[in-house]
């Protein structure tokens, strides 16, 4: 059964889940989603995610929606192929990847996807971005990526020292992020820039990158 992602190439959230599918190995078919042209609002994608958010994942039978709960899916199913992304086999360590799975949705991303969506996304559609956003997001994010050195300190990864689905899930975010202004953030916090660089030096991360370039995208 081919397993297949819909999503745009750019979407942090499609990237997420390609970047899991590339750790675990496997083969898949990416179905392009127009968001501009508003594909995900056609009934035929709507029969796949009702929200009509990107991306939506086919497994036969199945189908899911939100990236967090797609990459789990992936990680678990397929957990004997390709690299061990849950820790399955130990019980501490795959509680502790899903804490940092939870910090990262309720903590890193709520501060981080503000920036990017204000300095990437509005000019797409060719709106301002709001700067007063950014600034109130860019204290939040400074005060998580403190707590983010402590931990890198002592731990390569932030599960511990092995790469994890936690540390996958801020790649993409993390990775526009980089291209903004304020990327000294990321730099002068030397542990949390070390965690990057390796993250995202991971070929999976490299070959999803290739496809996130927002000066690509052209509205239809």
């Amino acid at each position: 059964m081919v397993l297949k992602l819909h999503g745009f190439p750019v979407s942090p959230c499609t990237a997420r889940v390609e970047a899991c599918l590339h750790e675990k190995t496997l083969e898949f078919e990416f179905v392009p989603v127009n968001i501009l042209g508003l594909e995900n609002k056609q009934p035929s994608f709507l029969a796949k995610n009702p929200f009509g958010q990107i991306p939506a994942f086919e497994d036969g039978d199945v189908t899911l929606f939100e990236s967090r709960a797609i990459t789990a899916y992936v990680a678990e199913k397929f957990k004997e192929t390709g690299y061990d992304l849950i820790r399955h086999e130990n019980l501490k360590e795959g509680a502790l990847v899903k804490v940092w799975i939870e910090v990262e949705s309720q903590q890193y991303h709520p501060a981080i996807c503000p920036i990017v969506y204000e300095f990437f996304g509005k000019p797409v559609v060719g709106c301002k971005p709001d700067q007063t956003v950014i600034d109130v997001s860019l204290e939040k994010l400074e005060k998580v990526l403190d707590v983010y050195e402590t931990r890198l300190s002592s731990n390569k990864y932030l599960a511990g020292d092995f790469y994890s689905l936690a540390d996958l899930h801020h790649f993409a975010y993390t990775f526009y992020f980089m291209k903004t202004p304020w990327s000294s953030l990321i730099n002068d916090r030397p542990h949390v820039k070390a965690w990057w660089e390796d993250i995202s030096a991971r070929p999976a991360s490299v070959k999803v990158a290739e496809g996130m370039n927002f000066g690509e995208v052209e509205i239809k």
